[in-house]
């Protein structure tokens, strides 16, 4: 089929389902015509300079590390997948874990939903939790800490 026969209007209604669904291409078939909509997904990654330290007071509590930080951190919990990190089994349910839990080995700390599946993410050791590194709902990328297990 040429450029000429290509329905506009179609292509217009499969770009704004893209939009629509968050999808980053749509491919149709018919007997006669082949198309691909695609658009280009970008990630916005925002870089914030570090400003100068606030003097601490003596008797403050140690704040919770930082991701830089607890990426290094020996107890640190990456992710094992790419996703949507839940901290709790439902929405309105309580999470399954809040900093200052102890947590065994094998229980359940966050469900990451991959490709409409749920997957439960067990807790790799014993330990206190001190820390949650993500919020419900955010999405996650492979290896990047979730959470910190002393």
């Amino acid at each position: 089929m040429s450029k000429a026969g290509v329905d506009q209007e179609l292509i217009r209604q499969l770009a704004a389902l893209l939009t629509e669904t968050d999808l980053s291409e749509i491919e149709i078939e018919t007997d006669n015509l082949k198309l691909r909509v695609a658009r280009q997904v970008t990630a916005t990654v925002a870089h914030v300079a570090p400003s100068a330290p606030a003097p601490a007071a003596t008797s403050a509590p140690a704040a919770a590390p930082t991701a830089a930080e607890a990426a290094s951190h020996p107890g640190a919990v990456a992710s094992p997948m790419v996703g949507t990190a839940y901290l709790s089994p439902e929405p309105g349910a309580p999470t399954f874990v809040q900093p200052g839990t102890n947590v065994s080995e094998g229980q359940t700390i966050l469900i990451i939903e991959a490709m409409k599946t749920m997957n439960h993410i067990p807790a790799p050791r014993s330990g206190k939790l001190t820390a949650v590194l993500v919020d419900d709902g955010q999405p996650v990328e492979f290896g990047e800490p979730l959470f910190v297990i002393e």
